[in-house]
């Protein structure tokens, strides 16, 4: 059943600012999202430390009114979405969900044995890293516009502290329970440093069957990942000088300036030469 001209005008416009970068509002939406991502994820932090109960209660009030926040932004996500089920399914919507849900849980369920259950889910929070991932899916910042060269290098230094801090709360979720080498999340994040930098020093090691497949899993993921995001930018950096045409023989790409034939096929290939130069 097709909207009614009047919300579907109401429906653009939601998704125009959510994914705006140049407008007032959509960068202000923007600066405010991206600020409570990073204090969301630092109340998981602060969390895993000692603090009065004055403060507990402040932090956790903190902690629902920024989850009361995103799960606004989720609904007018899939509002506004052209198409709401492709908009469900997408990665970073399901991830935006998912790192919410055990605090809501929480709030709905405050005190019951499901309560007790979830709450050990908490950890999930940290997922919520992940989503400083949206604000690089294209050049466009609220800042401005960047080369694709940079967005490449901010990718790579995003992944690896998305990995190092994603593989920190897991392992410290894991162990600080039997581990007495680690009580809080600065602990994890030393041993996941120490980790998949190679040095190991022994001085942390894993207590418990679920910290070492987290420490296995993260280091398969930085073999992985992070060297395929450095050589895409060494790819861009080694090409800068190639010239961009395509062979019409073999559609081989970026030529070199002075280049007349394909290095590939041998086919003659047309590029613009200035003859004052």
């Amino acid at each position: 059943m097709d909207d009614a001209p009047g919300e579907a005008g109401f429906r653009q416009t939601v998704r125009f600012y959510l994914l705006d970068h140049r407008t007032a509002l959509g960068k202000t939406i923007d600066i405010a999202l991206l600020a409570l991502n990073f204090l969301f994820v630092c109340l998981f932090v602060v969390d895993t430390y000692p603090v009065a109960d004055a403060y507990g209660d402040l932090l956790w009030s903190a902690e629902v009114a920024i989850a009361g926040v995103f799960l606004v932004e989720y609904v007018l996500r899939l509002y506004g979405a052209r198409d709401r089920i492709a908009e469900f399914l997408n990665t970073y919507t399901m991830i935006d969900l998912l790192a919410i849900l055990p605090t809501l849980l929480l709030v709905a369920f405050p005190a019951s044995l499901f309560a007790v259950n979830v709450g050990f889910l908490r950890v999930l929070r940290i997922l919520r890293v992940l989503r400083f991932y949206r604000f690089t899916q294209d050049a466009e910042f609220f800042f401005g516009t960047v080369t694709d060269n940079t967005l490449r290098s901010m990718k790579l230094l995003l992944t690896i502290l998305v990995l190092l801090f994603a593989s920190a709360g897991l392992f410290y979720s894991a162990e600080v329970a039997a581990n007495p080498g680690v009580d809080t999340f600065g602990d994890a994040f030393y041993y996941t440093v120490v980790a998949l930098s190679t040095v190991g020093f022994g001085d942390i090691i894993p207590a418990t069957a679920a910290g070492r497949w987290i420490t296995v899993a993260s280091i398969l993921t930085a073999i992985i990942v992070i060297p395929r995001q450095a050589s895409k930018i060494l790819k861009e950096w080694t090409s800068r000088e190639k010239v961009n045409v395509t062979c019409p023989q073999c559609g081989l790409s970026y030529h070199d300036p002075d280049a007349s034939h394909c290095k590939a096929c041998g086919h003659v290939i047309y590029q613009e030469h200035d003859s004052r130069e």
